[in-house]
């Protein structure tokens, strides 16, 4: 059967490099991916999936579904299609939707006799307001016995850790005066922030290594000559888990109260995008994909172990499911995310082959996880011993 699933990905991998290149050649924004949806679905169901659209009432959001007739274990692949500003698909989610939909329907082949269902889900907007954030809130992984997706990298790292996140808006209201004539009749919304980012640089000193803070300042006031009444920023907060998050905000919520004080500034804070959990890797299922490279014919000294230093949306998920997140080569020269030089080599012949044998480990990674009960056992376990509080 194994056999059966490389060459369905094989047969069919023209169709979805073709959808990458589209995916890729037209980059929309976070909830704003109505081309990648539309091609996305209509592959789906051209493949046999039923697809659910909307969801959540989110417009670019989907879930595929093929049920077979024999009951069994629900895989989930993950989609991610949305592109960065000006950057474009700088971060390669126009491979990542693709390699899913094709290992998923490379894993179709044989799922009639394992037995089980295939789902797809197709997550927008993962570089700001990922949607896999609701949709595990509403439960939608909740039934998944396992959930993969694969990254595009210029190497091959396994799946390890990522950073939590919050996302901080803090607003100043002062009051407006003239700068030169009558300072003393305002109160300086400028000043506030000020204070804000020298109180951050300040804690930073007493903050473990692993915490990252930046932020960047939205409103800053209207013209020199007139006492600023409003300023805005926006931060990003992570640590290595949660916990340690939660605490780190509360520090910076407190020095935030301290800048208003000072200043004679009323404050206002919120969340501007949603809360990321650390990602929790499954090591059985991350085993079983790096087995499943080495038998592709990736040499053993080519799978490094990595850590994410950003922040992913597939954290949430895997508090709900057994998860992985492995980055898998595409170039072969050394190109960051989130750069117009790994944009560009993502959309090279190289980076289609690197995407159809991501393709090929996700869905042999997904067999050998669903039709051996053992492994699947263990990869439970796992999971209840890892998101036990």
């Amino acid at each position: 059967m194994r056999d059966e699933i490389i060459n369905r990905i094989n047969n069919q991998a023209d169709r979805f490099i073709a959808i990458s290149l589209f995916i890729g050649e037209h980059p929309e924004l976070g909830h704003q991916e109505f081309l990648a949806f539309e091609k996305l679905t209509g592959e789906l169901r051209a493949q046999g999936f039923e697809v659910e659209a909307p969801v959540l009432g989110l417009e670019t959001a989907f879930i595929g579904t093929y049920r077979a007739a024999k009951p069994g274990p629900t895989v989930a692949f993950l989609c991610e299609y949305d592109a960065l500003p000006e950057l474009g698909h700088a971060c390669g989610h126009h491979l990542i939707c693709s390699m899913s939909m094709l290992a998923a329907v490379g894993l179709k082949a044989v799922i009639e006799r394992v037995g089980g269902e295939i789902r797809v889900y197709g997550t927008p907007a993962e570089e700001t307001k990922g949607a896999k954030v609701p949709m595990a809130d509403a439960g939608l992984f909740d039934d998944v016995d396992i959930a993969l997706m694969g990254h595009p990298y210029y190497r091959h790292e396994k799946s390890g850790s990522s950073l939590a996140m919050d996302a901080l808006r803090f607003e100043y209201f002062g009051k407006p005066a003239h700068a030169a004539a009558s300072p003393h009749e305002g109160i300086n919304a400028l000043d506030a922030m000020l204070l804000l980012f020298g109180g951050i640089n300040a804690l930073r000193q007493q903050l473990a290594s692993h915490v990252r803070i930046h932020g960047v300042i939205k409103e800053g006031g209207k013209a020199p000559n007139i006492i600023p009444d409003y300023t805005s920023a926006d931060f990003y907060i992570r640590s290595a888990n949660r916990p340690h998050t939660d605490e780190v905000v509360q520090k910076v919520l407190r020095v935030a109260e301290g800048a208003a004080l000072a200043t004679g500034c009323t404050l206002r804070t919120s969340n501007y995008e949603y809360a990321y959990d650390e990602l929790i890797t499954n090591e059985p299922l991350s085993e079983l994909f790096s087995a499943n490279l080495l038998a592709l014919g990736v040499e053993e000294g080519q799978i490094y172990s990595g850590k994410d230093n950003g922040s992913l949306d597939l954290g949430n998920v895997s508090r709900r499911c057994p998860s992985i997140h492995p980055f898998v080569q595409i170039i072969d020269e050394r190109h960051l995310l989130h750069t117009k030089e790994f944009r560009d080599q993502a959309m090279s012949a190289r980076a289609m082959q690197g995407m159809v044998l991501a393709a090929q480990a996700l869905a042999l990674t997904a067999f050998d996880a669903v039709s051996d009960p053992e492994a699947l056992a263990r990869i439970r376990e796992r999971f209840l011993q890892s998101t036990a509080d």
